[in-house]
C-alpha cells in the first residue's frame, strides 16, 4: 500500500484506521499491523509526532529488562503499592495490573520487532520516598536516532520545541550532556564536549537544515514512525478526521478532510482515537481547569492541533468524557518568550527550579512551596495558593552569580548576553531586592523578608521551610557540586534577577472513559463497537497525579500495545 497521502483515493478500505501519529496512536498501529492487519494512520497536522515529538522522550516502565538490571529488588508488589499511594480514590486495580504485566512485554517487543531503542536513566520516582517509591530504576528513555533513517520522510518530523534548543540543537532528557554547557567556561573537559557538539550541529544545518541526531521525544518519534512506514503503514499527514462513520452501532471507519478534499476511510475491525488529548481544546479546559476558570492565563507547549477532536468524536458516537480529576493535566510551569513582531514561544521550567539560589514567590513576595519538586507538584502548588485570585502566576527569583551559573528560564548562562531579555520585558533586574520588586510587581517588604528568611537556613544548605533538596529527585536535577544541599543556596549579591511564571501543561489526564483494552464506553458503562481510545485521548491510569518521569509515555504506548492486541485477538489475526 502507498504511503503517499496525494496517491491515496477518495474512498479507502483497511482493516484499522488510527487517528494520530504520536507514541499512543503508532505503537497501536505498529503492533496490530505486526499481528497482521492492514492499518492506516491519520495525522491532523502536515507534520507527524504529536506531543510525543516535543516531549522529553521518557517513559515510565517498572520491572523492565533495564530497570531489573538498576533495582533488582523493585516488585509487583511495591509497583503496586506505589500506584494505590499516588493514584487514592482513583486506584483502577485492573489497568495497574494490566500496565504491570504488559509494559516490560511492550519494551521486548518494541526493541526486538521494530526500530525502537530505549535506554536506562537515573530518574527517581517523583516521589520516591512515598510507599512503594523508589530512587531508581522505573524510567526509561528512547535512544538518540539519525533521522536521515527516514529518508525523504524526514522533513515531515515535527521539530523539536524551539525553546528548549538551543539554535535547534537538542540535548538528552537525562540532562547529562547539558551539564557540559553549565560548565563549559570551567572545565576543559566540558569546553571540549561543548566545542565538538556545535561543530557537528553546525554542519547539520549547512547540510539538511535542521540538526539530524535527535534525542528525548524528537527520537521517541522518529524511531516509531520509521517502524511504521517501515512496514508499509501509511501516516497520511495534513488529513484531519472529521466525524467517526458509524452503521448499526457500530464504528465502520472515518471520515477525513484536508488539501484534498474530503476522504472516507473504510475500516472492517475499527478506528482508533489518539488524538493527544484536549489541552488546546479553549472551551473545555474552561470548564476543565480551575486556574482558567477564575481568569489565569494558561500557556501550554503542546501543539495547536490538540483541540480535542479524538474525545469530541468519542462524544459524537456515544462515548463518555466527564472531567473528574482534581487535575485535568499534567501541570508545566511556564514563561512568555518574546521573539518580536508579536510572536512569543512557550518555555517549560525544568531545570532552573531545582537549581540552588532559585526560589519561587507569589505576587506577595512569599514562597509558597518546595521550588525542587516536580513540575506537576509545583504547578498544583501554585493552583491551590492563587485560589481565589484573578492571576495565576510566581516569580523565580535569583542573584547575578546564580543567573551566570545556571541560567534562569530561557535566558542562558555566562557568558550568553542578557540584555535582549532585560529590553523586551522577559528578565526583570533590580539593583536591590526592593527595586527588583518594584519592577517586576511584586510587594517589596514580603520579597525582603523572604530572602532574609530563606538566606539564614540557605547558609547553612537546609531550608527548613520547604524542604529542598529531601528527596532523591529533589538532588537529582540540583548542582551536585553544592554541598551540603545541591538544591539550595543563599540569595546575597545583587543585581537580582527574575522571570514570571504562569501555568502550562504537558498533556491532559481527563478523558474518554474505556474498557481496561481501550474500548471506549458508554455512559451505560457498555463499549461501543469497533470504537478505540488510546494515548490522552484515553483517561490517564494516574488519576490526575505524576507519579514519575515518564508516566505518559510509559502508559500510552504499554496500552497502545494492549490495545493493538486485542484488535487482532477479538478479529483471529495470527498470534
Amino acid at each position: 500500500m502507498t504511503t503517499r497521502r496525494e496517491d491515496m483515493a477518495k474512498e479507502i478500505t483497511c482493516d484499522l484506521v488510527v487517528v494520530g501519529s504520536g507514541a499512543a496512536g503508532l505503537a497501536t498501529a505498529i503492533t496490530a499491523r505486526k499481528r497482521g492487519l492492514d492499518v492506516i494512520v491519520l495525522e491532523k497536522e502536515p507534520v507527524f509526532g504529536g506531543t510525543t515529538a516535543l516531549s522529553g522522550g521518557v517513559l515510565w516502565i517498572p520491572l523492565s529488562k533495564y530497570g531489573q538490571q538498576q533495582n533488582p529488588a523493585d516488585t509487583v508488589e511495591r509497583v503496586r503499592e506505589y500506584m494505590m499511594s499516588e493514584t487514592g480514590n482513583n486506584y483502577d486495580a485492573a489497568a495497574v495490573q494490566c500496565f504491570i504485566e504488559n509494559g516490560p512485554r511492550m519494551v521486548e517487543f518494541f526493541e526486538r520487532e521494530t526500530e525502537m531503542k530505549f535506554v536506562p536513566t537515573l530518574y527517581p520516582d517523583y516521589h520516591p520516598d512515598a510507599p512503594g517509591g523508589v530512587d531508581i530504576g522505573r524510567s526509561i528513555l528512547a535512544a538518540p536516532y539519525d533521522i536521515r533513517g527516514l529518508g525523504k520522510d524526514m522533513r515531515r518530523l515535527k521539530p523539536p520545541l524551539k525553546t528548549i534548543t538551543f539554535m535547534g540543537m537538542m540535548f538528552n532528557s537525562s540532562n547529562a550532556d547539558l551539564k557540559h554547557f553549565f560548565r563549559a567556561t570551567k572545565s576543559l573537559t566540558s569546553f571540549l564536549y561543548v566545542t565538538r557538539r556545535l561543530a557537528t550541529h553546525m554542519k547539520e544545518l549547512l547540510l539538511y537544515r535542521r540538526g539530524i541526531n535527535v534525542t528525548s521525544g524528537n527520537a521517541l518519534a522518529a524511531r516509531l514512525a520509521k517502524s511504521a512506514l517501515d512496514l508499509k503503514i501509511p501516516i497520511l499527514t495534513g488529513t484531519p478526521a472529521k466525524e467517526i462513520i458509524m452503521h448499526g452501532g457500530k464504528a465502520v471507519g472515518v471520515r477525513a478532510g484536508g488539501e484534498g478534499g474530503e476522504r472516507r476511510i473504510q475500516a472492517r475491525y475499527g478506528v482508533v482515537l489518539a488524538c493527544g488529548g484536549f489541552p488546546q481544546d479553549v472551551k473545555r479546559i474552561a470548564r476543565a481547569y480551575a486556574h482558567i476558570a477564575r481568569g489565569g492565563e494558561h500557556l501550554s507547549p503542546t501543539p495547536a492541533g490538540n483541540t480535542g477532536d479524538g474525545v469530541a468524536m468519542a462524544e459524537a458516537a456515544g462515548g463518555s468524557a466527564d472531567i473528574r480529576y482534581q487535575d485535568s493535566a499534567a501541570w508545566m510551569p511556564v514563561s512568555r518568550v518574546p521573539y518580536g513582531n508579536g510572536e512569543f514561544g512557550v518555555f517549560p521550567h525544568l531545570l532552573d527550579r531545582y537549581k540552588p539560589g532559585v526560589i519561587g514567590v507569589l505576587r506577595n513576595g512569599k514562597r509558597f512551596t518546595n521550588e525542587s519538586n516536580s513540575y506537576h507538584d509545583v504547578g498544583a502548588a501554585l493552583i491551590r495558593a492563587c485560589a481565589g485570585q484573578n492571576e495565576t502566576a510566581m516569580w523565580l527569583v535569583c542573584d547575578k552569580a546564580t543567573l551566570g551559573k545556571y541560567g534562569l528560564g530561557f535566558v542562558k548562562p555566562a557568558p550568553m548576553p542578557i540584555g535582549k531579555y532585560l529590553r523586551n520585558g522577559y528578565l526583570f533586574e533590580g539593583r536591590t531586592l526592593a527595586e527588583l520588586a518594584s519592577h517586576a510587581g511584586l510587594d517589596p517588604a514580603g520579597l525582603a523578608q523572604t530572602v532574609r528568611e530563606y538566606n539564614v537556613g540557605a547558609a547553612r544548605g537546609e531550608d527548613p521551610a520547604f524542604g529542598r533538596g529531601s528527596t532523591a529527585f529533589n538532588r537529582y536535577l540540583g548542582d551536585p557540586e553544592r554541598q551540603p544541599n545541591p538544591c539550595v543556596a543563599p540569595i546575597e549579591k545583587g543585581p537580582f534577577y527574575a522571570v514570571k511564571v504562569v501555568m502550562g501543561d504537558l498533556g491532559t489526564f481527563d478523558g474518554v472513559r474505556t474498557s481496561v483494552a481501550g474500548e471506549v464506553l458508554k455512559g451505560d458503562g457498555t463499549p461501543i463497537d469497533g470504537l478505540y481510545a488510546v494515548g490522552n485521548d484515553r483517561a490517564s491510569i494516574m488519576g490526575g497525579n505524576y507519579p514519575g518521569a515518564g508516566i505518559t509515555h510509559g502508559p500510552n504506548m504499554t496500552f497502545g500495545f494492549i490495545t493493538g492486541n486485542h484488535i487482532a485477538d477479538k478479529v483471529g489475526a495470527k498470534a
